[in-house]
């Protein structure tokens, strides 16, 4: 008979993880966290730092079809397909095609809108639970337009997510200049979402979590998850140390999750990742008072702490192959004419991490063998907005005591594994 040492072994020690890992342990469990790397130093480490509430559509639409050569061809452009990785990606990919059909359309709309409008709310339980309010500001955010002909698309866009109900106003070229002064007299508007936030310092936010989860008797091991086995008591995880025996197990490693879960519940998901990159500028300070993405350029400039954070482009290249740096130097390039004056690279760093994305935009949350497996991961773009309300879903899951609390919760339904 193993030796069960834990009630919840936690596989993935980014911000999902360690926000379940804290709230499973505040419930009096006994729980440990797994991961190769420290804590927050995967994709929760250099993203956008946007909680982005506003962004209820998936993550691509049939006009990919249109860009694939560009794709293949282009190896700067904002949505690159590396074509060795094509043979591996095209499945992926017709998935994706499938789920942009009108029926699964909708219910990704749903699913993301359910996550998205209880996220902010979440995240002010949890950041309350440690007594860092501070790290997060809730100031807004601006998506900016340059050309006049983009105009139409501005007011569509703004259509559609006011049938979804996320607010949203229009903004002419006065009210731009007059929130953002640095920014380039050429705008010609843009929507600003009042109901999103952006944390000024995304790695801050994984340590204080790991600080408080360790204050809750949460243990953090540095070790790479090689396989698992359920058994009669629960699930025996192998590491590179050995076999660690835990009730229960957690699979938030984000894109490195679907060999785990096929290995415990039989089931392969389809799970890829889109590496995105991020260019650190720490001598711009005061640019911005709050996230601003470009329309035509695609990108997003976040300000922080240390600086401000351009991010963005997504590349499919899989997991094994080394990150193109040149693709983070290219978000200065475009940021060139966004500004009165140009941003400066001096002491520039840049960031490669691997979004976890499943074909129908849709994180997979679940519990499956009796509850011995619980899933939470594949939350593409959105794993920082929905880390805290994705946590709470786990929490109710495993602790019956949770739904005493009151806050109003998502149903799991949407993101099944069974899906799949």
């Amino acid at each position: 008979m193993p030796n069960i040492t834990h009630d919840i072994a936690v596989v993935g020690a980014g911000i999902i993880g360690v926000a379940c890992a804290l709230r499973l342990a505040r419930q009096g469990l006994q729980v440990v966290v797994i991961d190769p790397q420290e804590p927050g130093h995967g994709a929760s480490f250099g993203n956008a730092g946007h909680l982005a509430t506003e962004q209820v559509f998936p993550i691509a639409d049939l006009s990919i079809l249109k860009r694939l050569p560009a794709m293949l061809m282009d190896p700067m452009g904002p949505l690159r397909l590396d074509w060795k990785y094509l043979p591996c990606a095209l499945p992926w990919f017709t998935r994706l095609l499938l789920n942009l059909r009108s029926a699964p359309f909708q219910r990704t709309v749903a699913g993301l809108r359910a996550l998205n409008e209880r996220s902010l709310e979440a995240w002010h339980r949890l950041l309350d639970d440690i007594q860092r309010p501070d790290l997060l500001k809730v100031e807004g955010s601006l998506l900016v337009f340059e050309r006049p002909e983009s105009r139409p698309t501005i007011e569509a866009l703004q259509a559609r997510l006011r049938q979804q109900q996320v607010p949203v106003d229009l903004w002419q070229a006065a009210a731009v200049r007059d929130s953002a002064p640095q920014l380039s007299e050429h705008l010609q508007g843009g929507l600003f979402f009042p109901s999103t936030g952006h944390f000024i310092d995304p790695y801050r936010v994984v340590c204080e979590l790991v600080s408080a989860a360790k204050a809750s008797g949460v243990q953090f091991v540095k070790q790479r998850v090689e396989g698992g086995q359920l058994n009669a008591q629960g699930v025996s995880i192998n590491t590179g140390s050995g076999s660690l025996n835990a009730r229960r197990v957690l699979i938030a490693c984000g894109a490195h999750s679907a060999r785990l879960t096929a290995a415990l519940t039989g089931k392969k998901v389809p799970l890829d990742t889109e590496r995105g990159y991020h260019l650190m500028l720490p001598q711009e300070h005061n640019r911005l008072p709050f996230p601003v993405t470009s329309l035509e350029r695609k990108f997003i400039m976040t300000p922080m702490s240390e600086g401000l954070r351009l991010a963005g482009t997504v590349e499919f290249a899989g997991l094994e192959a080394p990150p193109t740096m040149a693709r983070a130097w290219q978000l200065h390039r475009l940021s060139k004419g966004l500004f009165r004056e140009e941003l400066s690279v001096e002491a520039a760093t840049p960031w490669m991490g691997f979004r976890p994305s499943l074909p129908d935009s849709l994180p997979v949350i679940d519990q499956t063998n009796d509850g011995k497996v619980l899933l939470a991961f594949g939350h593409q773009h959105l794993g920082l907005t929905q880390a805290a309300v994705t946590a709470e879903m786990v929490e109710r899951m495993v602790s019956p005591l949770a739904a005493t609390r009151g806050e109003e919760l998502p149903s799991v339904e949407p993101y099944r594994l069974d899906r799949f």
